[in-house]
This record gives C-alpha cells, structure tokens and sequence, in this order.
C-alpha cells in the first residue's frame, strides 16, 4: 500500500486528501475554520488555526484511511496564495493574524507607490500589479504595526512566509524555511525573470531579506514532517499555490491551455510557456509551474469573488441554507429579469483592479426575489469569466476561437453554472473526471518526485473530461446579456477604465 498525503490549505477550510498508487482519491477529511473582519475590507486568518487544522485533518483521513504514516510515501503541499503570516523564529509563534489575500488595507501603501509612478517596475520584475492583494505590501504593515517587530525583523528574530512556508516549517520542527516558485512570485518581492528575491523592491517596503524563504522547484526537496506530526517521517516533495496546482492537475501543460478553477475566488490561467507575456489588459504574468530548474510562465485573471457569493446568499441575506440550492432556485429564475450582481465585496480584481469600488445590484424589480438574486449570484461568475478570457485572448495575440476551458472547484459540479459558462463565453468547457484538481497538481509533483507516479507527459495523456458543455446560447442574446454586465460594472467602478 502506497499513499502519497495531499494538504490543501484553503482560504474557508483545511483538507487532506490521501491519494492512492494509481492517483485516485482514496480518502478526505476536512475542516473549516473561523475568518476575521476586523475592519470594512479587512480578512484575517488565525495562523494557528490553518496549522490546527492541518493537523486534525492529516491525522483523520490516516485513521480513517486505516493506514499507517510509513504508508505514506510523501507530503504535497497546496495553499491559499498571498496569504501572509509572520512568525517569531525561535518560538513559532505568530506575531499577527495572518493577513488573507482578500484584504484591501494596504491600498494606500500601493496609491502611494503608484504615485511614486513605480508600477512599471514592480510589474516589470513581478509580473504583478500594485495591489493589496498580494503579499509584500500586507507584510509591510504587520512590521510597521506590530509594536517592536522592524527591529525584531532588523535583527533576524522574524520570519516571514505564505501559508506553504508557514506549514514546512511547523512541519519540520522549524528546520526548513523555504517556499516554492509559484508561491514566491505571488508576494511582488520575487523576480520572475531572474527567478530570485529583488533587492530593490525588498529595499522599497524595508523587507529584510532574512526574513524570506529559500525558493525551490515545485517537486523538489522540503525537508520531512516530523514523527510528531503522523508518527513516521514523511518527506515534504511537492509544492505549488493552489491555482497552479489546479493548472498541473488539469494537465495545462501546452501553451495556450487554460484552465479557470471556481472556489472563493475564480482564478484562471493561460499557460504561456517559457514565454513572459506582459498584458495590455492588467491581468497578471505569473510563474504556472518551475520543474528541474525551468520556469513556464502564465497568463492569470484574478477574481475575488465566485463561491463566496454563494456564501453571501447563505451567510449574509439568509435566502439559501446549501450552496446546490442555488442551482434549482437558478432555474427557477423569472427570464424576463436582467438582474446583475457585481460582487465587489473586497473591490474587483482582473481586468478592473478597482480596490476601493464595492458590491451593486442592478436591475431590481418588485418581483425580485431569492430566485433571481440566486440566478444573478450564479451568472456573475460567467460574466467575469469573460472579461478574463478576452482580456486573455488579446494579450496572447490569438485572434481564433476561444480555447476550451478546463474548470474545477466546488462550483464546477453545478450543471447549469458551467452551462451557463459555455453559453456567455461562446466556447466550450471541459469538467474533468477528477474535480479534486488542486489536490491532485500537490499530489502529482510530491508523487512524481518520489518515483511513485508518471513523468509530465504520460500524466498529461492521462488526463480524461466527465462531461463537455457546448454553447447553446443565441449569439445576439449572448452579447445583449454581456453588454448589460459590463454597463453594471462601469456604474460600479470608482475609477475609469483604459
């Protein structure tokens, strides 16, 4: 019996999926853990809980499982991106909630270096934009705000890390502080050509470098969860943010594939092989994966909000007690409604980067009931959907049929979602056999390094769909019912767009 252990560390949840010998999921346990607001567009995490968590759900799917550790032939490890945690190195302990990568408050940090007229560069080095969303800024402000932590940092007391290397080094008894290329390109302190740390961009948020994590491969060496952890050893061999472990468990692995994966946020990526391709349309350039050395970059669109916009039918108005509620209300929808909910709870990402605009309903009615708000929740996520597949396109520089895209997360089992999805896209959408995708990419690269699982190109042609969804949607209401989506989002941005 050969297992190789799979840690998903998600931004609502935790879960460890163990994988059998032929890659197919064996066992899940799971758990959902408590999100902070501590402020309007504030997101917090307890960074204990992330590890607690990791933890009960490792030791749940092993008894459950019925197996031992020494079954397990190796870790993979997946994680929310930008997600940022900062830890007292000799105790372990972290000195701040970690900040999620939802959190807008550092938007006068980036205004102030945008201003400085910086962005260029940042997004020359990084391939990002200066946004709150990602790490360095948010980093920044736990060291000007934490009382004594610039000079602790100064002095070497501090590490920092995205939730990966939070995670390795709680795994290792504090032995090894590293994180992965992806993970490392996603906090705009790494240089993606020269694939290291940037001493300038370091120097701009007063970052000192000893605080960062070596960077290694996706599948390479992590070191070894300690016996404490299952009871046996366990080596640590695959790594990679969760969206590029959704585009390697999609098998993405061609330029020009792409793959979008609907979970809190909607994040989708169009590999661009060894190609950087800075866009015309503010989506992001970004590492898809760094194997024996090599870096393939992508294209990436970022969403905030997909599946939280569900949590928000559930959560905040109270009208759904289940996510697949939504699907039936959906279909139940008055058709003469043009509702459009523009879900800019923590601003919008890609290819509006507006931080500072904030959620809008349009077109109520009357009429306008649970049904049509949870139809409008469900539509939202084609629409941006869209704007991220041409925004795609024209960067690319492909003017032929859109690619088939290759969905995943807990949105994509929805039928009439991904329907919905093929139709205002006009293109077809693949939905994989295996919708455990993220965990998968984690378990491939540990799996893959541990000589348990196949090379690049056989996984690849391994890869097999559940179910093709074609457009069916006339052209002219296609574009009638977009066009209404996008005068929805120029009435809710706070800044013009081009």
């Amino acid at each position: 019996m050969t297992f190789i252990l799979a840690i998903d560390q998600g931004t609502t949840s935790t879960r460890a999926i163990l994988f059998d010998a032929d890659m197919k999921v064996h066992k899940i346990a799971q758990q959902e853990f408590t999100q902070h607001f501590p402020k309007s567009g504030w997101v917090e995490h307890d960074a204990n809980d992330l590890w607690n968590t990791t933890v009960a759900t490792c030791r749940q799917v092993v008894k459950e499982a019925g197996i031992e550790a020494s079954d397990i032939a190796a870790i993979g490890i997946t994680n929310q991106r930008e997600t940022t945690v900062v830890w007292d190195k000799a105790t372990g302990v972290p000195i701040h909630n970690a900040i999620v990568w939802q959190d807008r408050r550092t938007a006068d940090i980036c205004n102030g270096l945008k201003a400085r007229g910086l962005e260029a560069m940042v997004s020359e080095r990084t391939g990002l934009l200066l946004d709150p969303y990602f790490s360095g800024t948010k980093l920044a402000w736990i060291l000007d705000n934490v009382a004594g932590a610039r000079a602790d940092a100064a002095q070497g007391k501090l590490l920092f890390g995205t939730v990966d290397s939070f995670l390795i080094w709680k795994l290792t008894g504090g032995a090894v502080h590293a994180t992965d290329a992806t993970n490392a390109s996603r906090t705009m302190l790494y240089n993606i050509r020269d694939g290291c740390w940037d001493n300038e961009l370091c120097s701009l948020l007063n970052i000192p470098h000893q605080m960062l994590p070596d960077v290694r491969d996706c599948a390479a060496d992590y070191g070894r969860a300690s016996a404490d952890f299952l009871g046996a050893e366990i080596p640590i061999l695959g790594v990679a943010g969760d969206q590029q472990a959704a585009t390697i468990g999609q098998a993405c692995f061609s330029a020009g594939m792409m793959k979008s994966t609907y979970g809190t946020g909607c994040f989708a990526l169009l590999n661009t092989g060894e190609t950087m391709v800075a866009s015309k349309n503010r989506l992001l350039t970004t590492v898809a994966y760094q194997l024996d050395g090599k870096v393939t970059y992508a294209l990436e669109g970022s969403i905030f909000i997909a599946g939280a916009a569900v949590q928000w039918l559930r959560d905040g108005l109270g009208i759904i007690d289940n996510a697949p509620e939504t699907q039936t209300l959906a279909q139940n929808a008055d058709s003469g409604h043009s509702l459009y909910l523009v879900p800019a709870f923590t601003g919008l990402g890609a290819p509006y980067w507006d931080a500072e605009c904030r959620g809008a309903v349009y077109g109520l009615t009357r009429s306008s009931g649970p049904a049509e708000f949870a139809r409008a929740a469900l539509e939202c996520v084609g629409y941006q959907t869209r704007d991220l597949m041409e925004a795609m396109r024209s960067d690319w520089g492909n003017d032929s049929d859109a690619p088939v895209l290759r969905v995943d997360g807990g949105m994509s089992a929805s039928d009439w979602t991904m329907q919905f999805l093929a139709d205002i896209l006009g293109a077809s959408v693949d939905r994989p056999n295996v919708l455990e995708t993220t965990a998968l990419g984690a378990a491939w690269l540990a799996g893959m390094q541990a000589g348990v699982y196949p090379s690049q190109s056989e996984f690849a042609e391994n890869w097999s769909r559940e179910r093709r969804f074609e457009p069916a949607m006339d052209v002219d209401v296609r574009q009638i019912k977009y066009a209404g989506w996008q005068d929805a989002v120029s009435r809710t941005l706070t800044r013009p767009q081009g």
